[in-house]
């Protein structure tokens, strides 16, 4: 058995208050009593049960994140951002993945509830979010991030500025005197995805052309039979805008022996190592973690104010594939 504070008490010959103040670090302690209580906790090896003391306060010091994939460098990115800001307010942070299953987020975000985590923060892969809403009453705050939640939950969000960092690629890939420019995109359904097919859209104006765009899973098969219809058009591509980090690295492979100008949304890394150096939309997985996490304490200390809707800029990196001429 570990142990406990009445032993610490009777080694030390002590009430069990006097061990509470010293444990806690308290004053009012004699010091040759306080003394006698550290000694006694070193040689019976005597620990702080931090989830009892936690949970006198009526807090768990958890919190709970939900990505999309732990694996994904861009998630991974964000995880540690809201990991350190759970480090600093003194809280422990579980994590899991729900690979763009709806009710696999829904199962991650109830088994966190179930564990009493002090707040949540979501990476939405589905847009019904109902299931949250009598956690939300109960007081449980959660913070979206990445993507909006579904219709009729007020929470708040923090995103980046998808169209714009598609309109920032478009328009560069127009000053090199590209006209004929792909869109490999992920499945529609996915915000992130919808907002850059509208940048994507809406910059091209009467340029666009729904047959130079591909939103569907991103493997290599997919994509170079894709790229291959496109370039059997009478007017095919002379440059493709990828929607993501995965789908611009399975464009370059197949792409792989023909040079075509290129910009990927998402940095990635050993980008700016290949040659060409490949051209980028750079969000901040980091910034978006942490503004999300900083939210979320911030409700956790007693903020009651309506939600709050916080979007992150974007930043375009040239770097030489996006700069090849038509």
């Amino acid at each position: 058995m570990r142990p406990t504070m009445k032993d610490v008490a009777s080694a030390a010959g002590v009430a069990l208050k006097t061990v509470s103040r010293v444990v806690n670090g308290e004053p009012g302690v004699n010091p040759a009593t306080a003394e006698r209580v550290r000694e006694a906790i070193e040689q019976l090896g005597y620990s702080r049960n931090e989830s009892a003391r936690v949970l006198r306060r009526g807090r768990t010091a958890t919190i709970g994140l939900v990505i999309e994939d732990v694996a994904d460098p861009f998630y991974s990115g964000l995880s540690r951002a809201v990991e350190d800001v759970a480090i600093e307010h003194g809280c422990l942070l579980l994590s899991g993945s729900s690979g763009e299953e709806p009710e696999r987020e829904r199962e991650l975000v109830l088994t966190f509830c179930a564990r009493r985590v002090d707040g949540l923060i979501v990476v939405p892969a589905g847009d019904d979010h109902s299931y949250l809403r009598p956690e939300l009453e109960a007081g449980t705050p959660a913070v979206f991030v990445d993507r909006p939640p579904g219709p009729g939950i007020e929470a708040d969000t923090v995103l980046a500025d998808n169209a714009d960092g598609a309109r920032q690629a478009i328009a560069h890939l127009r000053r090199s005197g590209h006209r004929r420019i792909a869109f490999l995109g992920d499945h529609p359904s996915i915000f992130t995805a919808a907002e850059r097919l509208r940048g994507y859209r809406a910059t091209l104006g009467e340029l666009f052309d729904e047959r130079l765009v591909s939103m569907r899973a991103p493997d290599l098969d997919t994509v170079r039979a894709d790229l291959e219809c496109m370039f059997a058009l009478e007017d095919p591509p002379t440059a493709v805008f990828t929607g993501n980090g995965r789908l611009t690295v399975t464009a370059l492979r197949a792409l792989k022996g023909r040079p075509m100008a290129l910009v990927g949304f998402d940095d990635f890394e050993l980008a700016d190592l290949l040659d060409p150096g490949v051209t980028v939309v750079a969000q901040d997985p980091s910034g978006l973690g942490r503004v999300a996490a900083e939210l979320l304490f911030r409700r956790l200390s007693g903020d009651s104010g309506p939600a709050e809707h916080v979007q992150l800029p974007v930043e375009l990196i040239a770097r030489g594939s996006g700069e090849l001429p038509a």
